[in-house]
C-alpha cells in the first residue's frame, strides 16, 4: 500500500511539474513577443513640451487638452503607432515616440508649436491660431491641384469676414495690400490674395503648392499652430535603435543571470523546497507577463527593474516560509504539520512586508510620471503575484512533495537532523 501510494504521489508531482514547465516554455516567448517595448528599449524620441503663460493669459487645463490634441495629431501624421503622450504637472506634456525612423524630423514637426497669425500687409494681426478650427489639404477636383481648406470658429469667422470684406472694398485684385499673410514663428508660410469677402468662416488657399505633400505639411503646421498659448520644447532626447537594442539585450541577460543565481541560491540553501520555489517563480513570471499583456503595458528599463525587484521579494516570501518550516521540523513536528505551521507563522510577516511595498508602489504611481509610473505598476503587480504564488502555489506544491515517501528525509529540507525520515504524520501532530 505504501509503495502504491508513493508511486501515485510521484506521478501526481511529476504531472504538476511537467505541466508548469510546459506552460512556461509554451507561453513565455509568445508573451514576450507580444509586449510593446518602450523608448529606452526600442529607440526613438523623448520630448517635453511646456505651455507658456502670457501676461494676458495663464495656462489652463483646456489649453493643455488642446495642446495634447495638437501633438497627437502631429504624431499621427508621422505614422507612428501608439505613441506615449501624457501630461506632467499643470503645464507640461511628455511625448515619447518609440521606433521612429527619423527622430530629427519628428522633433522638428513636434517643435513647430509657435502661435499662428494671419496678418495684413501693414503687419496688423487680424486672426490668430486660436480662431482656426481646422485646416485640411485636398485635391481640387476641377483643376487637379492641391489646395488647403480653412475653417474658423465663430469668433474667427466674424474677424475673417470683416477683414476680407474691408480688403476687397479697399484694393483691386492683384494689389499686394489685398493679401493676408499666414505666419508661424514669425515666419511667413504663405501670402495668399483675397479673391472675395469670406463671410462663412470657410476659406481656401490655392496655388503655389508643388505637390500634395507640400500642401499637407502646411495644413499640419496650420493645425499645429492653433494653440491658445505659446509652447516651448524644454527637453528632447534621442535614443538610437542600436542603443535601445543593446539595452534590451543587457536587460534580457540581467533577467536570465538573476533568475539563475536565485535558483542556485534556493537550491543550495533549501534543497527540495528550493525546487518548489523555482516552479512557483515560473508561474509568478507568467502571471506578471499576462497581466502586463492584458493591460497593454509598455516595457521599459525601469519597468524591468520593478519586475526584478519583485522577483527578489517573491523569493523573500518563500525564504520566510522555509525558515519557519525548518524551525518546526527541528521542533519535531511532522512534515505536513511543519508545512502548515510554517505558512501560518510566516503569513503575517509576508502580509506586512507586501503591504508596505504596495503602499510605496501606489505613492510612486500617483506622485510620479512616465518611467516612474511604469516602475510602480510593475512593482505592484509583482508584489501581488508573489504574494499569491507564495501562499497558494508554493503551499500546494510542498504538500504534493510531502506525499512522496522518497522526499521525506531531513536532508531534503536543509535540516541537520537525525539520520532518519521526517515523520509525515504523527498522532496529534
Amino acid at each position: 500500500m505504501a509503495g502504491g501510494k508513493g508511486a501515485g504521489g510521484v506521478l501526481k508531482l511529476a504531472v504538476v511539474f511537467i505541466a508548469i514547465l510546459a506552460l512556461g516554455l509554451g507561453t513565455f516567448k509568445p508573451l514576450m513577443n507580444a509586449m510593446k517595448l518602450g523608448l529606452d528599449l526600442k529607440g526613438g524620441v523623448h520630448v517635453v513640451a511646456q505651455a507658456q503663460s502670457t501676461p494676458d493669459h495663464a495656462v489652463t487645463a483646456e489649453d493643455m487638452a488642446a495642446l495634447e490634441r495638437v501633438m497627437r495629431d502631429r504624431v499621427d501624421q508621422l505614422g507612428i503607432a501608439e505613441p506615449l503622450i501624457q501630461k506632467e504637472g499643470n503645464d507640461r506634456l511628455i511625448i515619447e515616440l518609440a521606433g521612429v525612423s527619423n527622430p530629427e524630423e519628428a522633433i522638428k514637426m513636434i517643435g513647430k508649436t509657435a502661435q499662428l497669425e494671419f496678418k495684413t500687409s501693414d503687419g496688423q494681426v487680424v486672426v490668430t491660431g486660436k480662431d482656426l478650427k481646422d485646416a485640411k489639404a485636398i485635391i481640387d477636383q476641377a483643376t487637379g491641384e492641391p489646395e488647403i481648406t480653412l475653417q474658423f470658429n465663430a469668433e474667427g469667422t466674424k474677424k475673417f469676414a470683416d477683414v476680407t470684406q474691408k480688403l476687397v472694398n479697399s484694393y483691386p485684385y492683384g494689389d499686394p495690400r489685398r493679401a493676408i499673410g499666414i505666419y508661424l514663428d514669425q515666419q511667413q508660410l504663405t501670402n495668399p490674395q483675397v479673391q472675395t469677402a469670406i463671410p462663412n468662416g470657410t476659406a481656401r488657399i490655392t496655388g503655389g503648392f508643388a505637390n500634395f505633400e507640400e500642401a499637407a505639411n502646411l495644413a499640419a503646421l496650420l493645425r499645429g499652430g492653433a494653440l491658445p498659448v505659446p509652447v516651448q520644447l524644454i527637453e528632447h532626447r534621442i535614443v538610437g535603435p542600436t542603443l535601445g537594442a543593446d539595452s534590451l539585450a543587457k536587460s534580457k541577460n540581467a533577467i536570465i543571470v538573476s533568475m539563475v543565481l536565485i535558483a542556485l541560491f534556493m537550491l543550495a540553501m533549501y534543497r527540495l523546497p528550493g525546487v518548489v520555489a523555482i516552479f512557483s517563480l515560473v508561474i509568478y513570471a507568467l502571471i506578471i507577463l499576462t497581466a502586463l499583456w492584458l493591460l497593454k503595458a509598455t516595457i521599459t528599463l525601469p519597468g524591468i527593474a520593478g519586475i526584478l525587484l519583485s522577483v527578489g521579494m517573491a523569493v523573500d516570501a518563500n525564504i520566510l516560509i522555509y525558515e519557519r518550516l525548518r524551525e518546526e521540523l527541528r521542533n519535531g513536528k511532522t512534515l505536513r504539520a511543519a508545512i502548515d505551521a510554517g505558512f501560518r507563522h510566516a503569513f503575517v510577516t509576508i502580509v506586512d512586508t507586501n503591504s508596505n511595498s504596495i503602499l510605496a508602489a501606489v505613492v510612486l504611481y500617483y506622485l510620479g510620471s512616465g518611467a516612474v509610473r511604469g516602475f510602480a505598476i510593475n512593482l505592484g503587480l509583482g508584489v501581488l503575484a508573489s504574494f499569491f504564488t507564495a501562499v497558494t502555489l508554493t503551499r500546494f506544491l510542498l504538500h504534493l512533495v510531502a506525499e512522496v515517501p522518497w522526499f521525506q528525509g531531513y536532508g531534503f529540507y536543509g535540516v541537520k537532523g537525525p539520520d532518519q525520515q521526517v515523520p509525515t504524520v504523527r498522532g496529534g501532530a
